[in-house]
């Protein structure tokens, strides 16, 4: 794993999505390519945004007018959804979602901005030897890391299978590019973010305005029923909603299945030291718990270590 520190990072683009989402791609150079080139799906990194201004009236979502002008003190944790490391240059890509003053003077930056960046952080996902199965379970925007698990299992496992779930209350609450049609819902490369990995992928929506009508728990319960391989060789990688996480957890936990799970915190530090991020986790052979720090111990648990 790369030694953490504190890197300035250059905005390479800045893609506006579908309200409110958007795709921010950094580079890193020096020692911050070498420290970003090896960065784990399920890592995060702490950006400031403080000194971000913000964008013109007009770009500012209206919910949002009397909240933006607010003072950004804290950095902002973002998991990446694409790492391509190239000989001196590293290049990373995040997710975002437009919900308060920080992320709102995220759609400010454009090519060339400087953004400060602490990382890699915190422990990723870990798929070991012997699994010929991995199901990628996001919910909204927790679908960001495991797109870079995606593309981290395809390029070094390439004899894993992967099926990748994705849910969301409706449509419009899915964090994808492009659209979602009936040909590719039945061809089974729905989203184009894990196509381009060939991985199959499956929609959930709990409107039913795409794919399976209701929660991508069901979704995935009534998949493992058709599906007939050995829970011993399976794992599931989750993130999301903490209730949709402790459905995960239950269900494989019901099959014998390896489950991780990716929590969120607020995280001031991101180091563990401000203690602002505690997980209730289980003690094993005993009934007592013990408290863990997301930043430090996580965000990626094992779903059986987790007091929901």
């Amino acid at each position: 794993m790369s030694d953490k520190g504190e890197f300035t990072a250059v905005v390479v683009a800045n893609k506006k999505m579908r309200e409110p989402f958007g795709r921010l791609r950094l580079e890193f150079s020096l020692a911050g390519a070498r420290a970003f080139a090896n960065f784990a799906p399920g890592q995060f990194a702490q950006l400031d945004l403080s000194n971000i201004a913000l964008p013109s009236p007009e770009n500012i979502p209206q919910s949002l007018c009397d909240a933006a002008g607010r003072k950004i003190l804290l950095r902002r944790p973002f998991s990446f959804a694409e790492i391509v490391a190239e000989t001196d240059r590293t290049f990373a890509e995040l997710l975002y979602c437009v919900v308060g003053p920080a992320t709102v003077r995220m759609t400010a930056l454009r090519s060339g901005d400087p953004v400060s960046v602490i990382g890699p952080l915190g422990n990723g996902y870990h798929v070991g030897e012997g699994k010929k199965k991995v199901l990628l379970v996001g919910g909204g925007m927790g679908t960001a890391p495991l797109q870079h698990l995606a593309q981290v299992l395809t390029a070094q496992h390439g004899n894993v299978g992967v099926v990748a779930f994705a849910g969301a209350k409706t449509t419009d609450a899915l964090p994808f590019k492009g659209r979602l049609d009936d040909i590719s819902q039945q061809l089974g490369f729905v989203l184009p973010e894990f196509a381009q990995y060939g991985i199959e992928s499956l929609v959930a929506t709990d409107d039913g305005s795409a794919g399976y009508h209701g929660l991508v728990t069901e979704c995935l319960g009534q998949w493992l029923k058709q599906d007939q391989s050995r829970a011993d060789e399976m794992i599931i990688c989750a993130c999301g909603p903490e209730p949709m996480l402790a459905a995960v957890a239950r269900i494989a936990a019901e099959k014998n299945i390896d489950c991780q799970v990716s929590l969120e915190r607020r995280m001031a530090c991101g180091i563990g030291l401000c203690q602002s991020c505690a997980v209730e986790c289980k003690v094993d052979g005993s009934s007592e718990t013990v408290y863990k720090m997301c930043c430090e111990h996580g965000p990626v648990f094992d779903g059986k270590e987790v007091v929901f």
